[in-house]
C-alpha cells in the first residue's frame, strides 16, 4: 500500500532577506503583504557579524507562513512562476522543498508595484503525513516511525501528481 497519497502540505514559508538595508526590508514587508494578504513577521539577527555590520536584535528580513488551503493555492501560483518546473536539487532528504523566485511579477496574479520595484523571494514548502504531529506536540511528545517519514522520491512524486510539475 502506498503512503504517497497521505502526504499533504503542512506549511509554506515565504521569505525575503534584506540584510541591514531598512528600505529593502520595508519593500519586502509590503511585497509579502500584497502576495499573501497577511502581515509578515520580521526576522531578527541572533549573532554579531562585525564584517557585515550586524548586531543582535537587528531586523534583517521578513517571512510569512501559510497553511492548509491558502498554502495549496499559493503553491500553485508560485509553481506557475517557475513554469511548473523544479529540479531534484530543490528537494531535501526529508521530503521538503525550497526554491527561489527571482522576480515577483512572474507569480500568477501579482502586478508590478512601483513602490516595491523588482524583488525576489524564497519559498520553503514543508510536507507531512498524518500523525507526524507526535514529534511536535507538547504533551507526550515522541519519535515518529519510519512510515511517517517522507522520502525524497515520495515528495517528488507528490508534487508531480498534485501540481502537474516537471522535475528535471
Amino acid at each position: 500500500m502506498s503512503m504517497q497519497n497521505d502526504i499533504r502540505i503542512e506549511k509554506i514559508t515565504l521569505n525575503i532577506g534584506a540584510g541591514k538595508e531598512q528600505a529593502r526590508l520595508d519593500k519586502g514587508v509590503l511585497l509579502l503583504t500584497e502576495l499573501s494578504m497577511r502581515t509578515p513577521v520580521k526576522t531578527i539577527t541572533q549573532k554579531r557579524i562585525a564584517t557585515w555590520g550586524l548586531r543582535p536584535g537587528l531586523p534583517i528580513g521578513c517571512k510569512v507562513t501559510l497553511r492548509k488551503l491558502e498554502a495549496k493555492t499559493m503553491l500553485k501560483r508560485l509553481l506557475y512562476a517557475k513554469d511548473n518546473k523544479l529540479k531534484k536539487t530543490n528537494f531535501d532528504e526529508n521530503g521538503n522543498l525550497a526554491f527561489g523566485i527571482p522576480e515577483y511579477i512572474d507569480i500568477e496574479g501579482a502586478k508590478y508595484n512601483p513602490q516595491i520595484g523588482i524583488m525576489g523571494l524564497e519559498v520553503a514548502v514543508t510536507l507531512q503525513k498524518p500523525g507526524s504531529h507526535v514529534k511536535k506536540r507538547k504533551i507526550k511528545r515522541g519519535a515518529i516511525g519510519k512510515r511517517q517519514l517522507i522520502k525524497k522520491d515520495e515528495a517528488i512524486a507528490y508534487i508531480q501528481q498534485t501540481f502537474n510539475t516537471a522535475i528535471e
